[in-house]
């Protein structure tokens, strides 16, 4: 009866695991809510400044014109435009649309070549 049982591992190796591309789309789903929610301060500033008088405008510019902050808001753009995409694929794994392996695994492929080609065509309109 001792030999049925299995030995569990002591540890988990990350590493060592195989995670399909559902699985990552997934962590990238996480991945972007959090960097969206952690950097929702700065939107909500940079917002203010926006919206402010016309000297906060020219300031908004003059922060908004640096590259590393374009670069930032570009990444946020992504963040932004995975997470929508992925929150529909979800709601329709929720109503058990494309739940079998090979419709989620291209529903997971729709989801990042939307979302990027999004951020492209968004993206070369921020620089």
């Amino acid at each position: 009866m001792a030999d049925l049982v299995k030995k569990r591992p002591k540890y988990l190796n990350l590493f060592e695991i195989k995670l399909p591309l559902p699985g990552w789309v997934s962590i990238l789903h996480r991945v972007s809510g959090a960097g969206l929610f952690l950097m929702l301060p700065l939107l909500i500033w940079l917002f203010g400044l926006s919206l402010g008088s016309p000297e906060s405008y020219a300031s908004f510019q003059a922060i908004t014109g640096h590259p590393l902050v374009k670069l930032i808001l570009l990444g946020l753009l992504w963040a932004y435009l995975h997470h929508f995409c992925m929150g529909i694929r979800i709601l329709l794994l929720d109503m058990h649309i494309g739940i079998e392996k090979v419709p989620a695994f291209r529903s997971s492929i729709a989801v990042l070549v939307v979302s990027l080609s999004l951020t492209a065509l968004l993206g070369a309109k921020l620089w």
